[in-house]
């Protein structure tokens, strides 16, 4: 091989290693579903989707209107009043959250 060659396989390499590497643990993650670690949201629903655990509305956790971490987990909101009546008693919530994550036959880690 001569070095031209080699100079154009070590491009190459370096380059779908950056790809490789924005796919597994960038943007392409956050495409193809999350970190491939779990729900972090209340109830994962299809299409990545969870459910905002006050009124149960389905919620793209991409584009929710709020957020809250409450005992490790991240819970996602359709809009701020949602998420302030589960500040006030996250609890409650929560825990319902969790009941109906299991009725559904889901797992969580944690």
């Amino acid at each position: 091989m001569d070095i031209e060659t080699l100079k154009s396989l070590g491009w190459l390499l370096l380059l779908g290693g950056a790809f490789y590497i924005m796919m597994r643990y960038g943007c392409g993650a956050h495409m193809m579903g999350g970190h491939g670690h779990g729900d972090h949201g209340g109830t994962q629903g299809p299409g990545g989707e969870s459910k905002d655990p006050v009124c149960s509305m389905s919620v793209d956790p991409g584009k929710a209107a709020a957020a809250a971490v409450h005992g490790g987990r991240t819970y996602y909101f359709c809009s701020t009043s949602c998420r302030e009546k589960f500040e006030q008693a996250p609890e409650k919530y929560a825990g319902a959250a969790a009941q109906q994550g299991r009725q559904e036959g889901e797992s969580h880690h944690g």
